[in-house]
């Protein structure tokens, strides 16, 4: 960590926050289910203390995540905060990197008072508390909720808390099937469901509750899904002409992933995405074996966990991406395998 940032513990990161303070919270571009679950958890807890926040992305809530936010606020651009909110505090959630914060990076980043975080790549910019043992920020989050209960900071904690707490760690975890899920995991699961949290609907609006655009783009992206290294790598390329030819928005490629994960064989995908018709190209990574993922990203200056993380590489077309990828994959998989 940075020594201009200093590392906060769970009690001084409680604290902080506790103080009564107009409070505007962050999370990532092309939000997930931990982002806005933690911080959908974080405004609610704070204005359960008697404060006023407002959660802000780069990009809207996918339709998918929606009913952690219906009837709470209707927009989390930046162009729905209210002109006569007066902001004393910016605290961002489950956003590792400045780049992750997207179009919101260059009025918002220097603003930042704090960030709360579980990756263990990334490039600190505040003050930070970050436990990468934690399988999702809705962990630190629901750390918080227990220790501002305990303290009598807060008499209860919502309904609303909880199943968005649930939902962030769930979404994380792929329904607590993958390596990160730790004991405490399941812990806090148990708790949650204990507290009435609908576990069974919340499972199925997060993993089995899909708008036909999104089966559609799971179909394409079967059907151009390449095998590279006798089949241990998964490729799915999905170039923005595809995506305005059938119609299909960025948040309905999310699942590609698990096209590629689903495949026998396969250890490592790689999505390669072009969310505009520009030489940028998002590229997701997932890791089922020993492999870091998370190190081939950081070759082009993204980050993440080891078994899942994302980077953006430049290049003219999609096939020079893929050259490029591949290369550098080639690389990572020759120094990880020595």
């Amino acid at each position: 960590m940075n020594e201009n940032h200093p590392v906060l513990t769970a009690q001084q990161t409680a604290a902080l926050l506790s103080e009564p303070k107009n409070t505007v919270i962050l999370f990532h571009a092309r939000p997930d289910g931990d982002a806005v679950g933690s911080a959908f958890a974080l405004r609610a807890l704070l204005q359960k203390m008697g404060m006023q926040a407002f959660c802000l992305c780069a990009d809207e809530v996918p339709a998918r995540l929606r009913f952690l936010t219906d009837g709470v606020q209707q927009s989390v651009l930046e162009s729905a905060l209210p002109d006569d909110f007066r902001i004393e505090r910016v605290v961002s959630v489950d956003t590792a990197s400045p780049a992750q914060l997207g179009s919101l990076a260059d009025r918002w980043l220097t603003r930042v008072d704090m960030m709360i975080d579980h990756h263990a790549v990334g490039t600190p910019y505040a003050p930070a508390w970050v436990d990468p043992a934690a399988s999702a920020t809705g962990e630190l989050l629901f750390s918080l909720s227990r220790l501002w209960l305990e303290s009598g900071v807060i008499d209860s904690i919502p309904e609303a808390v909880d199943t968005c707490l649930y939902a962030a760690i769930a979404s994380d975890t792929g329904g607590f099937r993958y390596s990160n899920v730790t004991e405490r995991t399941f812990l806090c699961a148990a708790e949650l469901r204990r507290c009435g949290v609908d576990t069974p609907t919340v499972n199925h609006l997060l993993f089995e509750c899909k708008p036909m655009a999104q089966l559609r783009a799971e179909h394409l992206g079967f059907a151009r899904m390449q095998l590279w290294h006798g089949g241990r790598v998964a490729v799915i390329p999905f170039p923005y002409a595809l995506k305005t030819e059938h119609g299909i928005a960025d948040a309905q490629l999310e699942t590609l992933v698990d096209v590629g994960r689903s495949v026998a064989g396969v250890e490592i995908v790689l999505v390669v995405r072009q969310p505009a018709d520009t030489g940028s190209f998002r590229v997701s990574t997932r890791s089922s074996g020993a492999f870091c993922v998370s190190s081939l990203c950081a070759r082009f200056g993204g980050g993440g966990h080891a078994k899942a993380a994302g980077c953006t590489v430049m290049a003219q077309s999609m096939e020079e991406a893929l050259t490029i990828l591949s290369a550098a994959l080639d690389e990572e998989i020759a120094l990880q395998d020595a």
